[in-house]
């Protein structure tokens, strides 16, 4: 059987709040306002979600992780990340390798990206190498730029076979 390989893209934003701890890639980074959203917010893992259930022709986040359940409320984004793996090996799919942005004028994230690429990997069953994290601003310009909100943008390659 040959190898059959696929792209999926994703995108994700969230607003930023007081009062809400601040997860990005898997890691709470200090900073004095977090994502709201109803599970931990975390727009990265859902732009790479995203990404891997668009790969493989499953529909999108809100479709299996719908924000009006109580299930889902508060839940940690992490595991939402691994079900969506387990969801895309149902149809014989694996994450061969991810390529995300995270956009945030504020706080600065490249200290942070080695901490996320070692989680995510781990989540993912992927070496850190296979996770590519790049942060930018929006040079003070729209909501990323009036630290309103961030933003995430990921492309992955699924493989089967």
């Amino acid at each position: 059987m040959a190898m059959i390989i696929r792209v999926g893209f994703g995108y994700d934003v969230h607003q930023l709040v007081s009062g809400r701890a601040l997860w990005l890639g898997g890691v709470r980074i200090d900073h004095h306002l977090g994502l709201l959203g109803h599970s931990d917010a975390d727009v990265l893992v859902h732009a790479i979600c995203d990404a891997l259930l668009g790969a493989a022709a499953m529909r999108d986040i809100g479709y299996h992780f719908p924000d009006t359940s109580d299930d889902t409320l508060d839940m940690d984004s992490k595991v939402i990340l691994k079900e969506v793996v387990d969801l895309i090996a149902s149809k014989g799919y694996r994450v061969g390798n991810v390529d995300a942005t995270v956009c945030a004028e504020k706080p600065k994230l490249n200290p942070h990206i080695p901490a996320m690429q070692q989680c995510l990997a781990q989540i993912m069953g992927v070496t850190p190498d296979d996770v590519s994290i790049k942060a930018t601003t929006t040079e003070k310009l729209g909501f990323t730029g009036r630290q309103e909100g961030i933003s995430a943008y990921a492309v992955v390659l699924v493989e089967k076979g």
